[in-house]
């Protein structure tokens, strides 16, 4: 594990993929890359104008209508592979993008930050390409003494709109890209005007070293929302892949219904960490460290510790301890676990949530504010309340910082139902001695996905998606392969 080098990071791609081409901005327009460790500018980025957009969109829709990337699956296969391939070549490379752009602990970059989407994200949709089951048959019907003979095929949608958070870029990226382009879809991928690097320069291997043809992927930057919602709106766009807020995928279902696209909304989360009475705490309640993991910038990191009421005391001893030993600063350094928040509005929010905890009644039992030793980069303390009620503020919205609320049950049902009491329903946890009693807490939490005592979901052939307000559909696996995919019945003699 090693921190990035200056001529690393000076190396991040400013230019849109449009068409084929890496291009700036017709405009000529460029906006400044911040790094959130130290609020310094580390680049500038292409910063497209609605014209551009619509240059990347007609790129897309004539390479879909016009070529023959939906229908030639040999050709995709082969594409993707050398996608794959140099991805791997550049891996160091996307890694001091993300210490530089995002602030995330280069320790996180070898886990889902980086190396997990990078060994499959792209590898296991192309492989999928083969085995997957585009046409299957019905069994014959009769009309009026005719045989028809029927068969049912699955056709790609047509032009997908990628939309891109800052918190986990390049692995959203890359887990949408995949199976969207193995299916036969052409793609526009916008990423977060925070986080442009990683898209750019993905966009930049796919230009300089595989065959994908002019226009199957596009890469947009922006810093002008309404040029983002183009997407959203533009008829020659036939789904919307999104990964964010819910705030901002309610919009998109609102603006996308015009045209009445399809819509992936991979979404918030409240995720609650179940601890049962008999697990042993000393060594499950530190796995709740996990809520600061590159500063509580996760959707699917807990943020609610729900712990037995009789073991109470003892889960918030434990819990506070454990987030004033967590490791967080410079997130070049190997030891760092929780970095800077991504800008400035992303840290005054969270202080901001902390205030609010206070003012409903909670107790800061460690953190609380801005690090005194940090005085420049986007920090917040890794933060624990206590005496938190469910209904609190701090307990129903999204943080999305290094918070966590140790929430009291009475017993397991009480725990399932705080757990369910929330908008959300994305990921969480629970964690037990007994197998039966921990499979029927778990059973009861309705989440799209779920840890049992540690145990990993997580992988290209995992769907991975939410319940409730936290989205609809499902990203990698089978069910997000064919999230892309059309369905069409078609009838014969």
């Amino acid at each position: 594990m090693t921190a990035p080098t200056a001529s690393d990071i000076a190396r991040g791609e400013a230019r849109m993929l449009i068409d084929g081409v890496l291009a700036d901005a017709a405009s000529g327009a460029r906006y400044d890359n911040i790094n959130p460790a130290t609020e310094d500018v580390i680049g500038d980025t292409a910063d497209a104008a609605a014209s551009d957009m619509d240059r990347a969109i007609a790129a897309a829709r004539r390479a879909f209508d016009e070529g023959t990337w939906s229908t030639d699956r040999e050709f995709r296969k082969h594409c993707l592979r050398q996608l794959h391939e140099a991805l791997q070549e550049e891996k160091e490379s996307f890694r001091a993008d993300l210490v530089a752009e995002a602030g995330t602990p280069i320790s996180i970059t070898y886990l889902a930050q980086l190396d997990w989407p990078f060994a499959e994200g792209i590898s296991y949709p192309a492989d999928l390409i083969d085995e997957f089951g585009w046409e299957r048959s019905l069994p014959d019907t009769e009309l009026f003494g005719a045989v028809s003979h029927r068969r049912v095929m699955k056709e790609p949608i047509g032009v997908v709109a990628a939309i891109v958070p800052w918190n986990f870029p390049i692995e959203v990226a890359i887990n949408k890209i995949g199976p969207a382009l193995a299916t036969g879809n052409t793609v526009v991928l916008k990423p977060a005007p925070d986080t442009p690097w990683s898209a750019t320069r993905l966009g930049r291997i796919v230009a300089e070293r595989t065959d994908i043809p002019a226009g199957v992927l596009n890469v947009v930057t922006t810093s002008d929302n309404q040029v983002a919602e183009q997407l959203l709106v533009d008829p020659r766009v036939d789904m919307v892949s999104f990964t964010g807020s819910t705030g901002v995928g309610k919009r998109i279902v609102e603006l996308s219904a015009s045209t009445m696209k399809r819509t992936f909304l991979e979404l918030g989360g409240k995720n609650a960490m179940v601890v049962l009475d008999d697990a042993d705490f000393a060594a499950v309640i530190p796995q709740s460290m996990i809520a600061c993991m590159h500063a509580g910038q996760g959707c699917a990191l807990p943020s609610r510790l729900l712990v037995p009421r009789s073991r109470y005391a003892e889960a918030v001893e434990i819990a506070t301890a454990t987030f004033g030993g967590i490791g967080y600063g410079d997130p070049t350094d190997p030891a760092t676990f929780c970095g800077p928040l991504v800008n400035a509005r992303q840290r005054d929010r969270v202080l901001g949530y902390i205030e609010k905890g206070r003012q409903e009644g909670a107790r800061v039992t460690v953190g609380g504010g801005r690090p005194e030793h940090l005085p420049k980069g986007y920090y917040v303390e890794p933060t624990v309340f206590a005496d938190v009620e469910n209904a609190m503020t701090i307990a129903q919205e999204e943080i999305f910082g290094p918070v966590l609320a140790v929430i009291p049950f009475d017993n397991d049902s009480d725990a399932i139902r705080i757990a369910n009491d929330s908008p959300y329903g994305l990921s969480g946890s629970v964690w037990g001695t007994a197998p039966e009693r921990v499979d029927a807490v778990a059973r009861g939490i309705r989440t799209g996905s779920l840890m049992i005592n540690g145990g990993m979901f997580y992988g290209a052939d995992s769907p991975y998606g939410g319940y409730k307000q936290s989205g609809n559909g499902r990203q990698n696996g089978r069910e997000g392969f064919e999230q892309y995919l059309q369905t069409k019945a078609v009838g014969f003699r």
